[in-house]
This record gives structure tokens, C-alpha cells and sequence, in this order.
């Protein structure tokens, strides 16, 4: 292998990371979180928020992972109008460069649509082993995009659901995922028009949509389902409270975000009402469900810490296979 850099594009990482592999890294990582061995960056983000006409957005995060070991750096760009949101869409730029923490010499580039996608989901989803239901029948899903799709395939691998109820933006898209999964599955996928249509019936729900406005009431929310909240206004900021418990990926990482720090400043949802991280929850910690009966909120802002552990192992893997294009070392040619 050449002392260059190894570049992996997004096809490739398709085939070295599957939807088991990012729910096992995403524990393992919640686990180092958990012992305190996790750096992070300083400040947790670096961000350019430009304005319209631009409606352009960088932010770019870091993490040293001593456990693996690994070190690297997120980088992403999307263009928000209020109207049109690329952040999950194959035409913004995500990238994570990784580099050897023992000597600082550059390892990798890979492209992380595919990774950012799936670990955002398994990141949340396997907080459910603890959790969950014990036996879910109906799964609801506000929003049928990216999260939707990798939330589904997450939870595919804990549970066998009887019914899915979904709904999205435009009718012709709730309906083309309706028939999909219907047929992939062999059960009823409804496509329905509002969202409490979907929450209602939900032993599960997930929302994920791109949307800043609130989509979810914890009425809605029926006794001993979860509510997995991947976006950052999805549940009703007055209803958190009402839960029974509510955990979040990451305290710190959630107040960056404005629409958090306001919710917990009004006083709607104070620190004490947090059920635990779920790295508590994945090392009990804290109780996981403790009554049929419970209503759960799950609400993650995503952790450049699973980032950069889900791009390690695409790296590793990609090396193994033979796979990956390697860049040219600095000063160097490129290998013949």
C-alpha cells in the first residue's frame, strides 16, 4: 500500500459498510463515550452560516478516538433556503479525513453520504435494545427521505413489524415508498396525509424530515410507544417534558443547536428532566424501559465521534479489499 493518501468514494463505501456494521460501531463508540476517553474538537463545531442570496452552510467538527485508535475531521457543505435542503442529497459535499494520531500522517478521504446517512439512524435506533417495546406492531414514519429509509433498515434488524404508516411532503412520493417496501416487506405500508395519522397508531414513530418546523405533539404519542427524533424540531418543544423518559445522544453537541438551547432556556425541558445520554442507557447506567407503558423520547443530534469511527472502519475495510483510489503521497508520484 502506498504511503498516500487512500481516497473512498461513495460507491465503495456502499459495499464496505452495511447497516449492522454501523449499528455495532455506533454502540461501541456510545460505550467509549460512556468511559471518557472521546475528544473532542475545541470549539465542538467550526460553522459559515452565509446568507441569502448564498443560503450556504459549512460546518466542519473533529474527535480523537484513542480506544480504536482514530483521528479525524468532518467536513460538510449544504445549501437551506427554507425551501429547498440538501444536507441529505448526493449533490452537497461530506467528507472526513482521517490521519494516523501516532504520527500525523494522512490516511484517508472518504466520501460520507452513505455513512453520515446510516449511522445517523443506527446511532438512534439501537437505543430501542433498552428502550423499546417488546413487541412493536406499527411502525410510523414522518418523512420517507434518507432518515426515513435508513431508520427502516436499522430497525429491520431488531423487529418484524405487522404494518408501517407513513407520510412525507408529496402525495407521490409517500406512495412510491408505500408500494416499494409493501412488496419488499410482504406487509401493509399505508401512505396516509397528515402526520398524526401517522403518530396515533405508532408503536414506533420516527421523524425525520428536513424540515424546521414542529411536525410532532406528544398527545399524538400513545401509551408504551417511542418517539426517534433525528431532526431538530420534530416533537413539540412544550411536550418533552411529558414523557416518561427522554434521552438524547449527547447533552453538549444538542445545545449547540438553537432551537434545543431555547427550548431548555424557556424552561420547557431543564437538564433535570433528562432521562440520561444514550451511552448511559447503553451501559445501564441509567433504566432502560422499566414499564409497558412508558412513552420514550429518543432525540439525537448526530456525533462527529460516529463519523469518525464509521469512516475508520470504511478505511480499514477498504485497505483489506484492495479497494479505494490511492492519491499520490505529498512531493510524491502517483503509484503506478
Amino acid at each position: 500500500m502506498s504511503d498516500g493518501v487512500l481516497f473512498v468514494p461513495y460507491r465503495e463505501t456502499l459495499d464496505l459498510l452495511g447497516v449492522e456494521d454501523a449499528m455495532r460501531i455506533c454502540e461501541d463508540v456510545y460505550r467509549m463515550h460512556a468511559r471518557g476517553t472521546v475528544q473532542w474538537s475545541t470549539p465542538l463545531s467550526w460553522r459559515i452560516d452565509a446568507a441569502a442570496p448564498w443560503h450556504n452552510h459549512w460546518h466542519v467538527k473533529g474527535a480523537f478516538l484513542p480506544d480504536i485508535p482514530a483521528s479525524g475531521v468532518r467536513m460538510y457543505n449544504y445549501y437551506d433556503d427554507g425551501v429547498r435542503n440538501t444536507v441529505g442529497q448526493l449533490d452537497c459535499t461530506r467528507y472526513v479525513v482521517l490521519s494516523d494520531p501516532a504520527t500525523g500522517r494522512a490516511q484517508a478521504i472518504v466520501e460520507e453520504h452513505w455513512s453520515y446517512a446510516i449511522r445517523s439512524a443506527a446511532a438512534a435506533v439501537l437505543a430501542l435494545r433498552w428502550l423499546g417495546p417488546a413487541a412493536p406492531r406499527v411502525l410510523g414514519l414522518v418523512g420517507v427521505g434518507t432518515m426515513g429509509v435508513n431508520a427502516l433498515r436499522c430497525l429491520l434488524t431488531l423487529y418484524d413489524f405487522e404494518r408501517i404508516v407513513c407520510t412525507s411532503r408529496r402525495r407521490e412520493t409517500r406512495e412510491k415508498f408505500a408500494a416499494d417496501w409493501s412488496s419488499r416487506l410482504g406487509i401493509a405500508v399505508d401512505a396516509v396525509d397528515s402526520i398524526e395519522e401517522v403518530v396515533r397508531p405508532a408503536d414506533i414513530c420516527v421523524g425525520g424530515t428536513t424540515s424546521n418546523d414542529i411536525n410532532a405533539r406528544e398527545g399524538w404519542v400513545k401509551p408504551g410507544a417511542v418517539y426517534i427524533s433525528l431532526a431538530r424540531r420534530e416533537m413539540d418543544p412544550g411536550g418533552w417534558s411529558a414523557f416518561d423518559k427522554v434521552v438524547v445522544d449527547d447533552w453538549n453537541t444538542n445545545m449547540l443547536y438553537p432551537e434545543f438551547a431555547q427550548m431548555v432556556g424557556d424552561g420547557q425541558f431543564p437538564r433535570e428532566r433528562l432521562h440520561g445520554e444514550i451511552c448511559d442507557v447503553v451501559t445501564e447506567r441509567v433504566a432502560g424501559r422499566e414499564r409497558d407503558s412508558e412513552r420514550v423520547l429518543v432525540h439525537t443530534a448526530g456525533l462527529v465521534s460516529h463519523d469518525v469511527a464509521v469512516c475508520h472502519h470504511i478505511y480499514e475495510a477498504a485497505r483489506a479489499a484492495g479497494r479505494g483510489i490511492p492519491l499520490p503521497p505529498t512531493g510524491g508520484l502517483a503509484p503506478e
